[in-house]
């Protein structure tokens, strides 16, 4: 229904909004009632007047959620959406499928530009103008994404149907084909004959929750099922348990995981199917040309590959600083470790272990360890203040960070300038298209250093 525009709406009230200025996260801002309540639209763009539907009350009532259900004055960087499945009450993979593609990635790079300034205490002037670069040989936006996720809805006495889930949801929305899913993802069937993959699986049907459709670089594409694990005899599922402090069990693989083989130039990685890998199949080999550029490893560094994975970095690294160098690669998922050894077997000056990153940072910071240059990739959370301050002790002379969040880089940018490491260059690359995620490299120099 609507609702006054002077009136603070609740969930389901329907409100005119003259829409704001886009924000981190896939939304826009808007405000409402007397006092100016935030309200973050998701369908929307700049400037837009629309009809939004009040969807959640956020921050104890410091905040609102909605989506914009009509557009009255529309963007001219408005667009239909190439997916019938995007829009309100709908999936909640994509969020600017409404925007034209060059416009997505100007939002992008304001969103980057504004967190930097505000979060990572970058002076605008100084930061200059941030351009969000679309990945080699990426047209339109569609057709990119090699690693899925489908959820499975089971009806009773109905064959399975998968989907992909509605924004801030658990509802499956029936989805037939993924617009920004890789050929072989759909090739794998998880879309369109779920029923078959999940029949295959050794547990009841009704158990299989999901499925991990991926499309590797090299061979062909697998799927793995998904289940979550058989609840305990009298209790159900969804209680306390292995999701944590009252959330839902995450749901396992069913069976072994299949290997799948990335490339990257002429080096190939295997490693598990649900292991991380850049998801854009363009990503990995534009982030190691960049690392490699900004680093200029030479023979004899020694360098440290930070949440390594499965060495994505180190073996270049390794290979760039010869057998009078050393490469530490640090990662704490024991499996990445065991594949990144196997691709480091050829360079036995480089190394791979199974720690927390600050663990072995602090060690080598105690131990007064000489290290030249440093890669790290860490997760959406960032690298946080301890990682920073122990790399600036080890005084490398230069560190390139891969973020796959702006606001986790602009909060480590900030700390790493008290510690006197500057910014010295930065990339903004669209890897996610259609998504509002985007990723950053960024160089870090020390203070005393010259601008390269």
């Amino acid at each position: 229904m609507s609702h006054p525009d002077t009136a603070v709406p609740v969930v389901g009230d329907e409100v005119r909004l003259r829409v704001g200025a886009v924000a981190h996260g896939g939304h826009c801002i808007a405000r409402v009632g007397e006092q100016g309540l935030v309200v973050f639209v998701r369908h929307a763009l700049p400037e837009e007047l629309v009809t939004a539907r009040i969807t959640e009350v956020g921050g104890g009532g410091r905040f609102l959620r909605a989506d914009a259900v009509e557009v009255h004055e529309p963007s001219p960087d408005r667009v239909t959406p190439p997916c019938p499945f995007a829009g309100p009450d709908r999936c909640g993979g994509c969020d600017w499928q409404h925007a034209d593609l060059a416009a997505q990635r100007r939002l992008k790079a304001q969103v980057v530009t504004e967190q930097l300034v505000r979060l990572g205490g970058l002076d605008p002037d100084d930061l200059g103008p941030v351009v969000c670069e679309p990945l080699p040989g990426d047209q339109d936006g569609l057709r990119w994404r090699t690693r899925v996720e489908v959820a499975i809805s089971h009806r009773p006495g109905q064959a399975p149907v998968s989907g992909l889930r509605q924004h801030r949801s658990h509802r499956v929305v029936p989805v037939d084909d993924c617009r920004i899913a890789h050929p072989g993802v759909l090739a794998t069937g998880g879309f369109a004959d779920p029923a078959a993959l999940v029949a295959g699986a050794p547990v009841p049907d009704h158990r299989v929750t999901s499925l991990d459709l991926v499309a590797p670089a090299v061979g062909e594409p697998v799927a793995v099922p998904l289940a979550l694990p058989a609840p305990r005899h009298g209790r159900r599922q969804g209680g306390r348990g292995r999701g944590g402090r009252g959330g839902a069990p995450r749901p396992r693989p069913v069976g072994a995981v299949p290997q799948v083989t990335e490339r990257v130039h002429d080096q190939d990685f295997t490693l598990s199917a649900r292991g991380f890998w850049q998801v854009h199949p363009g990503a990995a080999t534009l982030f190691t040309d960049q690392v490699l550029d900004w680093l200029g490893p030479r023979p004899g560094e020694r360098a440290l590959d930070l949440y390594a994975g499965v060495g994505l970095f180190a073996v270049p690294l390794a290979q760039a600083v010869g057998e009078r160098g050393a490469v530490l690669a640090v990662e704490s998922d024991r499996e990445a470790v065991a594949a990144a050894e196997e691709h480091l077997r050829a360079y036995p000056w480089a190394e791979a272990v199974a720690e927390q990153t600050a663990t072995v940072l602090d060690g080598l910071v105690e131990q007064r360890e000489d290290i030249d240059l440093v890669v790290l990739d860490p997760p959406r959370t960032g690298a946080g203040a301890p990682v920073m301050t122990a790399l600036a002790a080890l005084a490398p002379r230069a560190v390139v960070y891969v973020a796959c969040d702006p606001a986790a880089l602009a909060r480590d940018l900030a700390t790493a300038a008290e510690l006197g490491l500057r910014l010295a260059g930065l990339r903004v690359l669209d890897a996610f298209p259609m998504t509002h995620h985007v990723e950053c490299l960024a160089l870090l120099v020390p203070d005393s250093a010259q601008d390269r």
